[in-house]
C-alpha cells in the first residue's frame, strides 16, 4: 500500500512524510514547491515536483509508484488572502482536487484522506464544536475546504471510494528544527519574527466577545497532527470510512494567552500592538475529538507549551 501525499515538503506535509515512515506506510510525494520546500522531503521517499491540475504527471505518478491512497495536503490557506482573492482559492483548491480526484478515478485509486479545516465551521453557535455541528463558513478558504469534503462524499457515493477527511484546527510546534513553520501568517512564526526584528507582535481584534477580548482558538502541535493523519490513513487501506473526524486538543485558548506562553518560554517580556480584526476571523471554537480518539485511536499528546519550545528551539536554530 503506497500513499501519494500532494503539498508532502510543506511544512505540514513534511512532518507527515515522517509519521507514515514511523506507521511503515510507503510514500511519495508530489508538490510544485510553490511553497514548500524540496530539502523537507527525505532523500529516500520518491519525489515529484508537479501541481495537483497536471493531470499527466499525476497519472504518470500515480501509476510509476504503484499507488493506493492519496492524501490531499496542497492547497492555498491563508484565511484573509481568501477574502481578498476568492476566484484565485476557488481556482486552486477546488479546481485542484477535482482534476486530482479525476486522475484518481482515471488510475483506479479507491482511497483519498484530505486535509481539511475547523474554517468550515465559521462562527459556530457554540465554542465547543463536534462533527455534527452546524457548517457555514465564514471565507472563501473554509468554503473551498467544505467543497472538497462534498466532492469526495459524491465520489464515495458514485464509486464507492474510501475517504475520510480531518477538520484540524490551528497547527504550531515542530518534530524537529529543519521542518520548522516557515509561514507568514501562523501567529506562532509571526510573533518570533517580530520579537526578532525589534517590532511588537500585532493582535488582531481585542473586542471579541471572549474571556480577553482575543480570539479562541484550539492549539495543535504538528507531531499530533501528522500521528493523526497516518492513524487515519491506516484505517482507510483497512476498511472504508466516509467520515470526518476533528483533529484538535479540546482546549480553547485565547491569543493573549499564546503570547503569555511566548513570554514564559522565550524568556522575552515584549508588548502587543493591537490593529483591527482580520476579515473572515470567527471569534471562538475548539475541537470536540471524541469521535476521532474512538473511531481510530488517536489522540494528542502534546501541549501549548509543547508546541511553543519546540518552534521557538528551531527558531533558534534557523540559518
Amino acid at each position: 500500500m503506497t500513499w501519494m501525499l500532494t503539498g508532502g515538503a510543506g511544512y505540514i506535509g513534511a512532518h507527515i512524510v515522517r509519521a507514515f515512515d514511523a506507521a511503515g506506510l510507503p510514500v511519495v510525494v508530489l508538490d510544485d514547491l510553490s511553497t514548500g520546500f524540496r530539502e523537507n522531503v527525505p532523500a529516500d521517499v520518491p519525489f515529484v515536483q508537479a501541481s495537483v491540475d497536471d493531470s499527466e504527471s499525476v497519472r504518470a505518478a500515480l501509476r510509476e509508484h504503484g499507488v493506493t491512497g492519496v492524501l490531499h495536503l496542497a492547497a492555498k490557506k491563508s484565511v484573509a488572502e481568501s477574502v481578498e482573492k476568492p476566484l484565485l482559492y476557488w481556482d486552486e483548491n477546488v479546481g485542484g482536487m477535482r482534476s486530482l480526484l479525476q486522475s484518481c478515478v482515471d488510475e483506479g485509486v479507491d482511497r483519498v484522506l484530505f486535509s481539511s479545516s475547523a474554517a468550515v465551521f465559521g462562527n459556530p453557535p457554540v465554542d465547543f464544536v463536534t462533527e455534527e455541528t452546524p457548517v457555514a463558513p465564514m471565507s472563501p478558504y473554509g468554503e473551498t475546504k467544505l467543497i472538497g469534503e462534498w466532492m469526495l462524499r459524491d465520489l464515495a457515493a458514485a464509486t464507492g471510494l474510501r475517504w475520510a477527511a480531518l477538520r484540524y484546527f490551528n497547527v504550531a510546534g515542530t518534530g524537529a528544527p529543519e521542518l520548522a513553520d516557515r509561514s507568514v501568517t501562523n501567529l506562532v512564526p509571526m510573533t518570533f519574527r517580530a520579537l526578532t526584528a525589534g517590532d511588537n507582535p500585532q493582535l488582531f481584534g481585542d473586542d471579541y466577545d471572549t474571556r480577553d477580548g482575543s480570539c479562541i482558538r484550539d492549539y495543535i502541535h504538528v507531531v499530533d497532527l501528522a500521528e493523526a493523519h497516518a492513524a487515519a490513513a491506516a484505517r482507510l487501506d483497512e476498511a472504508p470510512i466516509g467520515e470526518v473526524f476533528n483533529v484538535g486538543r479540546g482546549e480553547g485558548v485565547t491569543v493573549t494567552e499564546v503570547f503569555a506562553t511566548v513570554r514564559e518560554v522565550t524568556g522575552i517580556d515584549f508588548t502587543v500592538d493591537v490593529v483591527g480584526r482580520r476579515a473572515g476571523d470567527p471569534a471562538a471554537y475548539f475541537a470536540d475529538a471524541t469521535k476521532i480518539g474512538k473511531e481510530l485511536g488517536w489522540t494528542a499528546r502534546l501541549d501549548l507549551a509543547d508546541m511553543v519550545r519546540s518552534a521557538w528551539d528551531a527558531w533558534q536554530q534557523r540559518d
